[in-house]
């Protein structure tokens, strides 16, 4: 039960055991997003759009559930640094049951803005028709997310990252096996469409929360759930969401950040909006398995911070960023080699597949840049610090991008919303570096 090993291992090999396993959840994760996208795309493009288009108001459930679960992860760690073992098991389960809260909430609206929501970017009623329909199955499970994702963080918080793993490529895999079955009707299946694309998504996120359960129930933790010692301290409430808050902030913003650039875009083409929803699916296998060193990251620089090992954080901060920018290197690679057979896997359509690969080329000359705004964000969010790092991720999401793009498409048309992207990740990035040690120097 000991979790001396985060402040006593080597920081290499550290690092690697808690990080590893999580880059290999992210890159099935990552090969499900491709899949699921791949397979609704062989519905029609119009199906593919509509995806797009509901990808803002999924993520904003993503943001809402995973940010607070990261302040769920970082107030537990802190204590369990701090060898305060009575405030870490009441970080867990507090944060476990507001979190359920936060997930009913969102089920009912986002399901009952979606109509609006979708009508104010096309004016095809076959794309909203297509939308509404998969936005009510899938956002029906954001209560089932909600507690997945609070066990995964409380997973996460105290070490136990093959179990963390083993329970979201489980999720991922099952997804992936339904998704054809369920969207064309494969055996005794009926053929469901996109209806049936979402309903994959919400039963490999049941599965997920079963195995955590299941895992929590025959394999102590260091932390317990203690609902009947439940203390509703102030404090307590205010520390989660000090950090879920700002956390939460910055998983919303590509959410924003896709909105006003669909609005931009549209007034080019449509198949401009379908090509930002393709790379958006094609990124996440470069930001899935960088977020994945981050989550290894964060419980260890919020237990070294608790446990006053000052240095040891920005060696951890350090070694996690070169892994970042080796993922990073790969990915320009292949995105300057073959973006036109990398957008070739979600469209046939000829306009789309040469917007699409000339906007890759463009848009990758950022991503090594940007590894140093995410390690940055992610470790000030294990060190509890969520207004600095909300401020990396407004710089990064609306302040310098949506401007950016918004007065280069005004002299390049549709082509100067990616060099938004890249011009937005160099700021950033160096920007990114001052807040980090600026802050880091204020808490030493």
């Amino acid at each position: 039960m000991e979790q001396t090993f985060m402040k006593e291992k080597p920081i290499l090999p550290l690092v690697l055991s808690m990080s590893l396993p999580m880059i290999l959840s992210m890159m099935v994760t990552s090969l499900y997003n491709i899949i699921d996208s791949y397979f609704v795309a062989k519905i029609s493009e119009d199906a593919m759009t509509a995806l797009s288009l509901v990808f803002p108001v999924q993520n904003l459930i993503n943001a809402v559930t995973i940010g607070f679960s990261i302040g769920i992860n970082a107030v537990i760690s802190y204590h369990l640094g701090a060898l305060e073992q009575e405030h870490a098991d009441n970080a867990a389960a507090l944060g476990l049951l507001l979190n359920t809260l936060h997930g009913i909430i969102l089920t009912f609206a986002c399901i009952g803005m979606m109509p609006f929501f979708l009508e104010m970017f096309t004016e095809n009623k076959e794309i909203v028709d297509l939308g509404v329909r998969y936005s009510r199955i899938a956002f029906g499970f954001a209560v089932i997310i909600s507690l997945g994702m609070a066990f995964e963080k409380i997973f996460q918080a105290v070490g136990k990252m093959s179990f963390t793993m083993f329970s979201m490529m489980c999720g991922c895999i099952s997804n992936i096996l339904l998704d054809p079955v369920l969207i064309f009707g494969l055996g005794p299946f009926p053929r469901m469409g996109i209806e049936g694309a979402a309903l994959a998504t919400g039963i490999g996120q049941t599965i997920s929360l079963v195995i955590y359960l299941v895992i929590y129930l025959i394999k102590p933790l260091p932390v317990r759930l203690r609902f009947r010692r439940l203390n509703f301290q102030r404090n307590m409430v205010l520390k989660l969401y000090a950090i879920g808050i700002p956390a939460t902030l910055n998983m919303a913003l590509p959410s924003l950040l896709i909105s006003a650039l669909n609005v931009i875009l549209s007034a080019y083409s449509q198949a401009y909006v379908t090509v930002l929803g393709i790379y958006y699916k094609l990124q996440t296998f470069l930001y899935l398995p960088a977020n994945g060193i981050v989550q290894g990251m964060r419980p260890l620089v919020g237990y070294n911070y608790g446990a006053s090992e000052h240095r040891r954080v920005q060696k951890i901060y350090r070694v996690a960023l070169l892994l970042a920018v080796g993922i990073m290197v790969l990915g320009t690679v292949l995105c300057q080699a073959i973006p036109s057979e990398l957008i070739s896997l979600f469209t046939s359509g000829s306009e789309t597949i040469s917007a699409g690969t000339s906007a890759l080329r463009i848009i990758s000359i950022g991503f090594l840049a940007s590894t140093v705004s995410v390690i940055s964000s992610g470790a000030l969010e294990g060190l509890g610090m969520g207004l600095p790092s909300l401020m990396i991720s407004l710089l990064r999401y609306v302040l310098i991008t949506i401007p950016a793009a918004f007065l280069l498409s005004r002299f390049l048309g549709a082509s100067g919303v990616w060099h938004g992207f890249w011009i937005s990740e160099l700021l950033t990035a160096a920007i990114a570096y001052v807040i980090y040690h600026r802050a880091v120097r204020r808490q030493a």
